[in-house]
């Protein structure tokens, strides 16, 4: 699941708890009440938004760090090869000399 799905459903979620809010208060509710629900699903919002980018962050870092281990191991491998290489031509083109 990618970042925009979570934080589509993170949105929707903020959303439909404040319409829930708002549809059992009661009927002389004041505009205050309004703003104050807003702003706590605002605050929500904004809370799991950064929550979504801490995670994103944080598997970025592991998958870039995967990378880097395998560029050493193939780079590792890609010299073993080389001198393996190096090794078996100086044997056959050198030892006679």
């Amino acid at each position: 699941m990618n970042r925009a799905k979570i934080f589509g459903i993170l949105v929707a979620c903020a959303v439909l708890a404040s319409f829930v809010d708002v549809a059992s208060a009661q009927p002389d509710a004041t505009t205050q009440t309004i703003k104050h629900d807003a702003r706590a699903a605002g605050k929500d919002i904004g809370h799991g938004a950064r929550a979504i980018g801490h995670e994103t962050r944080h598997v970025a870092k592991n998958i870039g760090h995967g990378a880097k281990d395998a560029g050493h191991g193939i780079a590792k491998g890609a010299r073993t090869g080389w001198d393996a290489t190096k090794h078996a031509f100086k044997e056959v083109f050198q030892k006679g000399h």
